[in-house]
């Protein structure tokens, strides 16, 4: 379970020595823009219009994906990215069927379990999913409303070390939620984007920002 900076194309991405097989990873500030004129021809690159939804959709020929934080590929050449800057970013693949995904939970995202959601649609066995979950807020730094921290623990039986108070796991309440249906193999970036604001885009701390970092995903 270890995360490190490489180098995509040229530009100083952030990957998981748990994805093998594929091309996964995280971009840092400043590069996420031109990312995609990088990856050659005959790649088809989706990415949707993000809203804080649970909806997920297989990648096919559209161009666009409206109202969707989720995307699932299932043919080789196939690419996708999501867009994040605080929120949570779930890279998911399996490859026993060589199935992939990506979404994007923040807070709500997170309530309405997005991530439990892209694995059951993507099917095969949680326990052959490979599930990477990014650079995102960390409990250091996520002060929520009594609301909002209640409904986010409530999507788990077990809680603890999800909170301290104040203060929620996002990142570990996506987990939480993934290992409570199987899913054994996760790897948990412990980058906090707003103590590493000079790693990646925070909204918080850049009071609300509209840069974003992307999270990354091409079957090969």
């Amino acid at each position: 379970m270890v995360f490190y900076f490489d180098n995509f194309n040229g530009y100083r991405v952030l990957k998981s020595d748990f994805l093998e097989g594929v091309t996964a990873f995280f971009t840092t500030r400043g590069q996420a823009s031109t990312l995609t004129i990088s990856l050659g021809e005959g790649i088809k690159t989706a990415t949707p219009q993000q809203t804080h939804s649970d909806h997920i959709e297989f990648v096919d020929e559209r161009i666009e994906y409206p109202d969707t934080d989720g995307l699932i590929l299932t043919k080789s050449k196939q690419a996708c990215y999501l867009r994040f800057a605080d929120c949570t970013p779930l890279i998911f693949y399996n490859p026993k069927i060589r199935i992939g995904a990506v979404s994007h939970a923040g807070w709500r995202g997170t309530a309405q379990k997005i991530g439990v959601k892209t694995v059951e649609k993507m099917g095969g066995n949680p326990k052959d999913i490979i599930a990477v979950i990014g650079p995102a807020i960390g409990l250091c730094c996520y002060e929520v409303s009594d609301d909002v921290r209640s409904t986010l623990l409530e999507t788990v039986t077990d809680h603890k070390g999800l909170t301290d108070g104040k203060n929620v796991d996002l990142k570990g309440i996506n987990a939480r939620q993934l290992q409570e249906i199987g899913v054994e193999k996760i790897d948990i970036c412990h980058y906090c984007t707003s103590c590493n604001n000079d790693l990646f885009y925070s909204y918080r701390r850049e009071n609300g920002t509209q840069n974003r970092h992307f999270a990354f995903l091409m079957l090969s």
